[in-house]
């Protein structure tokens, strides 16, 4: 699958109960200070619920509504649902954020996507790695001895300052070294 995107795209993948949704949580606290914009993509598996039963949204989308939006003056939130068998890919849902207001965006999960990818390791999980087979994988940040030596940059997977820093450098500065060269600015 090709990405035609000029925003970064950098996803994270591990087993779970690695703590994927945690270091988002930090890395995200750090690009906020330092006013990078992020936007995320979490992978669920099957179905889930935004809306809670009960509520007007919850109830509309239940009635049948394919696309439902619901939005204030301070957040929108679409719905939309999918006919059995039919697949959104990840570059749809990239495809969907609004990239004039975002410097990169991190994706949680979809890990047989072919995208620049941390992979977080807890070797107490007792868990094969990706990297030894993924050459989409391009860091590992762990808390503990790997597995499998690798010559791919290593995080401690504690430290989420280190791997911001890595994802400034590497992803964030070159788009907008790019974009001034493209501006002519």
């Amino acid at each position: 699958m090709t990405y035609t995107t000029q925003i970064p795209v950098v996803g994270f993948a591990a087993w779970s109960g690695t703590g994927k949704t945690t270091l988002l949580v930090k890395l995200l606290q750090f690009f906020s200070g330092r006013n990078i914009h992020a936007g995320v993509i979490k992978h669920a598996h099957h179905t889930f619920e935004i809306d809670q039963e009960g509520k007007d949204s919850y109830r509309l989308r239940k009635a049948g509504a394919r696309q439902v939006l619901i939005g204030s003056e301070k957040r929108w939130a679409l719905m939309v649902e999918l006919d059995d068998g039919e697949k959104y890919f990840l570059n749809d849902l990239i495809d969907h954020l609004d990239h004039k207001n975002l410097d990169i965006i991190l994706v949680e999960g979809f890990k047989p996507e072919a995208i620049p990818k941390i992979e977080l390791i807890r070797p107490a999980l007792n868990k094969p790695p990706f990297y030894p087979h993924d050459n989409s994988v391009i860091a590992v940040a762990t808390d503990g001895e790997l597995p499998v030596s690798t010559k791919l940059p290593v995080f401690d997977l504690n430290n989420p300052e280190q791997i911001a820093v890595f994802i400034i450098d590497r992803f964030i500065d070159s788009a907008r070294t790019t974009a001034s060269k493209n501006t002519g600015a």
